[in-house]
């Protein structure tokens, strides 16, 4: 996630908020763990700051295929999901929106924009699920993970 020019102190809280819904995801994340453990410590973070959660769109494994299995809902219910196991890899990358969830991909088939034109931000890792939490495959030099 990058800004470009000078963002708004609400923009700068969106960013900051949506990169806490990705740490919160990954302290959710170790063997014995479900999914929807990940996608409840996201919503759940995201809506206590009155924004909301891109459903659209998904973390995935890293495997064999491109977007491979499983899918890593940024929402659900704790306890609920496939079970997470040592040696998994996936990712996870919530998108949060300032306004409501929803989003329409425009013509060019690429370019995602929110239906209500509010901003929205995105931040990602790949992370590894190990017997004591979660390796942050992806991790920056200047990142601190608890």
């Amino acid at each position: 996630m990058f800004s470009v020019g000078k963002t708004s102190p609400f923009a700068e809280r969106l960013i900051r908020v949506t990169q806490e819904c990705l740490y919160r995801g990954i302290e959710a994340t170790r063997a014995g763990a479900r999914l929807g453990d990940i996608g409840h410590a996201i919503q759940s973070h995201a809506e206590a700051n009155h924004f909301s959660v891109v459903r659209e769109f998904c973390g995935h494994g890293i495997g064999l295929t491109f977007h491979d299995e499983p899918q890593v809902l940024h929402y659900g219910r704790a306890g609920t999901g496939q079970l997470l196991e040592e040696g998994m890899t996936f990712t996870i990358e919530p998108m949060i929106n300032a306004g409501a969830r929803q989003v329409k991909i425009l013509p060019d088939e690429w370019t995602v924009v929110t239906r209500d034109h509010k901003l929205s931000a995105q931040w990602e890792h790949t992370i590894l699920v190990t017997a004591t939490g979660a390796e942050v495959l992806t991790r920056r030099s200047d990142e601190q993970f608890s």
